[in-house]
């Protein structure tokens, strides 16, 4: 069965440089920073971690009161450029999240590409058009204004 895939865009302005701005995505430990505190979330991999192609990370969050376990995979990694996380065990069917970092006058621009899709079929149809698609943007507005107060 065929899924339909999904997409998220966000582009945002940051007045630091692009080294600083890296590596603080770069931080497993900051996603906990930059995730809103209704998910629940927690990272379950020791830290520190070496992050770098084929690194796994695991971690736990909550969707709508149901715990879930996340690992995702880093399939990319270029420094102060781009990385790219896969989950590989999740609620999703598919979940593809390249980071980009440019360097731009005044500081740095990041942009975050999301690709996901829903498990289900029909019903997964269903309940991104109810819930997952507002979550998602609320997630990510928060995300941003998180990291705005952290770095802007």
């Amino acid at each position: 069965m065929r899924h339909r895939t999904n997409h998220l865009y966000r582009e945002q302005f940051l007045p630091r440089g692009l080294s600083e701005v890296f590596d603080f995505f770069a931080r497993a430990g900051n996603l906990e920073r930059i995730t809103p505190p209704w998910l629940g979330f927690a990272l379950l991999t020791p830290e520190p971690v070496a992050i770098g192609a084929g690194t796994l990370i695991e971690y736990r969050l909550h969707l709508h009161r149901i715990p879930l376990r996340w690992l995702s995979r880093i399939d990319v990694w270029e420094p102060r450029r781009e990385f790219v996380d896969v989950q590989v065990e999740g609620p999703y069917r598919l979940w593809h999240h390249r980071h980009e970092f440019h360097a731009v006058p005044g500081g740095t621009r990041v942009c975050d590409h999301v690709s996901y899709a829903l498990p289900l079929g029909p019903i997964g149809v269903l309940a991104h058009t109810a819930l997952v698609k507002r979550d998602l943007a609320r997630i990510f507005d928060f995300r941003q204004a998180a990291v705005a107060r952290l770095l802007g």
